[in-house]
């Protein structure tokens, strides 16, 4: 049988203390399940990871949550900022010129069983638990609770939740870890030049 795990060269680890809090701010996820016809299904959905639980929620419009089969294997995959990286960026390219392109990025891979929940009190209390995630930051947050009553009742109808019970935690982070310093500090200078900030996208 085929390793389905995701590739990751040993300096590409992320650190373990590092994962959690990569989830917690990307905050988003590609939820990908295979139907029992064995057609693959992929949503992108806000969620929130809580022991050892990823929920999130999709539209009820969204054939994907009518097609995930309870307990079923689910993926959730969860990116951070990626970028493009130039090998004239290197100062190996001076020296030598054996460079080539390749890509910066970082992914999470939390892997699972998944349920839906079409339960309008669950979902409630989902909606109220993100908003408060996603407001908690700002001067005069936001919440569910400012909002007439039977207007979020109205407006939770539409919308069906999705646990996935994490059994699996994979991470990555390609930051140029196997470059040299100057060369990191090359991809970096080229990252700025370009307007992109590195401080996410290269190691330092």
């Amino acid at each position: 049988m085929p390793d389905a795990s995701l590739y990751t060269p040993r300096f590409n680890v992320m650190d373990a203390d590092d994962v959690r809090p990569f989830v917690h701010a990307i905050a988003t996820a590609q939820l990908v399940t295979v139907g029992e016809d064995g057609v693959p299904d992929a949503t992108f959905l806000p969620v929130l990871w809580e022991g050892d639980r990823l929920v999130g929620h999709l539209a009820r419009a969204n054939g994907h949550w009518r097609r995930i089969v309870d307990g079923s294997p689910a993926l959730a995959i969860v990116t951070g900022p990626d970028t493009y990286v130039s090998p004239s960026w290197y100062a190996t390219k001076a020296e030598h010129g054996k460079v080539v392109p390749t890509w910066n990025y970082s992914v999470v891979h939390l892997r699972g069983s998944v349920d839906v929940h079409d339960d309008p009190a669950w979902v409630r209390a989902l909606v109220t638990r993100l908003t408060d995630r996603h407001e908690s930051a700002r001067a005069e947050p936001w919440a569910v609770s400012d909002a007439p009553p039977d207007y979020i009742d109205k407006n939770v109808r539409p919308i069906v939740g999705v646990e996935l019970v994490v059994s699996s935690v994979e991470a990555k982070a390609k930051l140029s870890q196997n470059r040299s310093d100057e060369d990191r500090a090359g991809v970096a200078h080229g990252l700025s030049a370009d307007g992109r900030d590195p401080s996410r996208l290269v190691t330092e």
